[in-house]
């Protein structure tokens, strides 16, 4: 049997299908003895609304949208991930709400993921993440007319309300700290090239490199994977003037960079200093302990469900939130070096 219909609930109950909807929709018109029976019969047939009509009824889906586009393996690695999607839906849980994700490839598919949700009401807002330079994705949220939240910044994306953290200064408080013990050859595994925090954290290395003299900071962009992660610091390592620091961009390709360092016989932090820019128990259990940046990435996650849902409450809300900057937890994994 196909999905039930209005008209086999009526004809079921022995009513019309307008009685039908009156009592599916909470409205006057029909008696209480009435509507008991038509909700216990759609009950019985497992009656659930449509999409689409529910749409044209105005009610809510009850649910966000996050659409990723990244290799589903380097999402399914990263404990920045797990934490925030864990956050969010800790936050939409008390207000009933569900998280709808999905994976997609590229930003072309991620585009029609939000036009056929948009236009099938699946869901009442969406989550945008991996903020890009001159972005298209806002425009087309901007278009459909969806409550959206950016996470990421540092500045209002359009008319879309934003949290954001400052990348920049995250990233120069590494530099100046590996700078005072003493390096002048830092490397940067950084993240995808297209992506605004990529950017951002890339020329304040760059910057930071003038201000303090480094003979040598430059960075290699990768997919965030351990593998990536892995091959690009094998390479690293096989220069004749080798770096004497390594900053990476997420703590899965600083945990491979120290596997890859033990291999080649490379002594952390005798010889090769590494910092993560996310901190999780993975940097935290290894040996030696990565120092990295650290900030509470599920608490991050529920303020970004707090935001959206008052943005769906009220769709011409336009914050701008500015998060805590992430600290610098100094571990074993960095030190002077040598001479």
């Amino acid at each position: 049997m196909g999905r039930p219909t209005i008209a086999d609930i009526a004809r079921q109950a022995g009513v019309s299908k307008g009685a039908v909807s009156f009592a599916l929709n909470g409205r006057p018109g029909v008696s209480e003895q009435t509507r008991e029976r038509i909700l216990r019969v759609a009950q019985e047939m497992n009656w659930r609304p449509h999409s689409a009509a529910r749409a044209l009824g105005g009610a809510r889906a009850g649910a966000v949208g996050l659409v990723l586009a990244r290799p589903a393996r380097t999402v399914g690695v990263e404990p920045f991930f797990a934490q925030l999607l864990s956050g969010l839906q800790a936050e939409l849980s008390t207000h009933s709400t569900a998280l709808q994700l999905l994976v997609v490839e590229d930003t072309a598919a991620e585009i029609e993921v939000y036009r056929r949700w948009s236009s099938e009401h699946r869901v009442d807002g969406f989550v945008l993440v991996d903020l890009q330079v001159r972005d298209p994705r806002i425009a087309v949220l901007e278009e459909l007319g969806m409550p959206t939240v950016v996470l990421g910044g540092p500045r209002r994306q359009g008319s879309l309300p934003t949290v954001w953290a400052d990348d920049r200064a995250a990233m120069l408080s590494i530099v100046e700290y590996l700078a005072a013990l003493g390096h002048r050859r830092i490397a940067h595994l950084a993240g995808l090239p297209a992506f605004l925090h990529t950017q951002r954290r890339i020329r304040a290395l760059r910057d930071a490199a003038r201000r303090l003299d480094l003979v040598e900071a430059y960075s290699v962009p990768t997919d965030f994977s351990d593998a990536e992660g892995a091959a690009a610091t094998r390479a690293l390592l096989a220069r004749r003037e080798r770096p004497t620091a390594i900053v990476y961009d997420s703590d899965v390709m600083a945990v491979a960079g120290l596997g890859v360092a033990a291999e080649m016989g490379v002594a952390v932090p005798g010889e090769l200093s590494l910092v993560s820019f996310d901190d999780s128990v993975l940097a935290r259990i290894v040996h030696p302990p990565l120092t990295a940046l650290t900030r509470d990435t599920f608490a991050l996650g529920e303020l970004v469900a707090r935001t959206l849902l008052a943005a769906i409450e009220d769709p011409l809300s336009q914050v701008e939130l500015k998060t805590a900057t992430p600290r610098l937890t100094v571990r074993e994994s960095t030190a002077m070096p040598r001479r």
